[in-house]
């Protein structure tokens, strides 16, 4: 699978929601494997993958939490000068628009993994292979 399951889940910018939606994933039995906050002076958007999608997707639904699953491409960059820029030149030359990266951390030294929202996915998933830019799957995403 090219695309991995992502999370944004609406948290109020309340002290303890956080911890309230972290302990709630941890209890079930679901690991973090990236995150990523962005926040406004009233509420935040806090993006997760984690091991068990599924589960996760079942678990904040059943907590009445607001979120939505969105799939992103995750990417293999070269931890070195220009690694990010590499895969952002060819995006452009594909015209795919990005709406939002970040990275994460992974066990292989060498390379610093990162996660693409784009506009189009299937011509991302195109250029970065015609590119020989390795894809992050779905799998390895979840096993981090």
């Amino acid at each position: 699978m090219d695309t991995i399951k992502q999370f944004s889940i609406f948290v109020e910018n309340k002290q303890g929601k956080m911890a309230e939606l972290t302990r709630l994933i941890a209890d079930a039995g679901i690991d973090l494997r990236t995150l990523s906050l962005a926040d406004t002076r009233d509420f935040g958007i806090l993006r997760i993958i984690v091991n068990k999608p599924d589960e996760t997707e079942a678990l904040l639904r059943e907590n009445g939490w607001t979120f939505k699953a969105t799939s992103v491409i995750g990417v293999k960059v070269p931890d070195c000068p220009g690694g990010v820029a590499t895969v952002l030149e060819a995006l452009n030359e594909a015209d795919v628009n990005v709406e939002y990266m970040y990275a994460f951390v992974n066990r292989t030294p060498g390379r610093a993994d990162t996660v693409i929202c784009v506009d189009n996915e299937q011509a991302a998933l195109d250029i970065l292979k015609s590119k020989k830019i390795d894809i992050l799957t779905a799998e390895e995403a979840y096993d981090i």
